[in-house]
């Protein structure tokens, strides 16, 4: 039975990777996105009799925090950051959280959003509010300026400053909605983080390396369950043994 209970274990793991990669790919053409990463840990089988045996359990997800390539778009409300940091974003919850997607737009009440809706945040902590702009542009640092309607085209200001942040890798953790958010707090804006504007950052998943551990992983999950017939049989076998005896 313990066999049986470690392959099955063992078949399981195989199982959350596929789908954390299926994930994965899924994402491939996401902007900003971050691969998740399934981790997995050895634990004892504790007994006198099967000392050396493990089993797997999971250990939750991770995130690849590599960078994805830059691709430029010309569009002024496109921005990448470049190295390390995050934009900051009001998620569902008001509370701050934090993102590399930086697919801009400007919604119907004029607040700064990303693409899928999240508020971008600015130098005060709040949603960004911009007024009516004949012409906006992001700066390097996240200062937004434009044109005031009605104004002389050199009449350039200064409205706002996305906020950007650069905590520590293993501070962050990614929530369901896929903004990922500080385990120590609410960060401080950092001047390091650079901006590219009319550019975005593709997602960092590498789609052939992601091919290649779903059919690694497919190879995987048929000796696991080829184990647990074999285990199965082997049981069913030593009983009628038993009962002829």
């Amino acid at each position: 039975m313990d066999t049986l209970w470690i392959a099955a274990t063992g078949a399981r793991a195989i199982l959350h990777r596929q789908a954390v990669t299926a994930n994965n790919l899924a994402n491939v053409n996401t902007t900003g996105y971050r691969a998740e990463e399934a981790n997995f840990r050895a634990l004892p089988v504790y007994g006198e009799s099967l000392p050396s045996n493990v089993y797997t359990t999971g250990q939750g997800n991770s995130a690849d925090l590599r960078e994805g390539p830059i691709v430029h778009t010309g569009r002024n409300l496109d921005v990448a950051i470049q190295g390390p940091g995050w934009i900051a974003v009001q998620g569902a919850d008001g509370k701050p959280a934090y993102t590399r997607n930086g697919d801009l737009v400007v919604n119907g009440s004029g607040i700064l959003t990303t693409a899928d809706g999240h508020p971008v945040l600015g130098s005060s902590g709040t949603p960004i509010s911009l007024p009516q702009l004949e012409s906006v542009m992001i700066g390097a640092d996240g200062t937004i300026s434009g044109v005031p309607a009605g104004s002389q085209p050199n009449a350039l200001v200064a409205v706002n400053r996305i906020m950007l942040v650069n905590p520590p890798p293993q501070d962050l953790q990614r929530g369901a909605d896929g903004l990922f958010r500080s385990t120590q707090g609410i960060p401080a804006p950092d001047g390091n983080v650079q901006l590219a504007s009319g550019a975005l950052e593709g997602s960092n998943v590498n789609p052939v390396a992601a091919m290649i551990r779903m059919l690694e992983d497919s190879r995987m999950f048929e000796m696991q369950t080829k184990l647990v017939q074999t285990v199965s049989q082997n049981q069913q076998a030593a009983s009628q043994l038993l009962n002829v005896s």
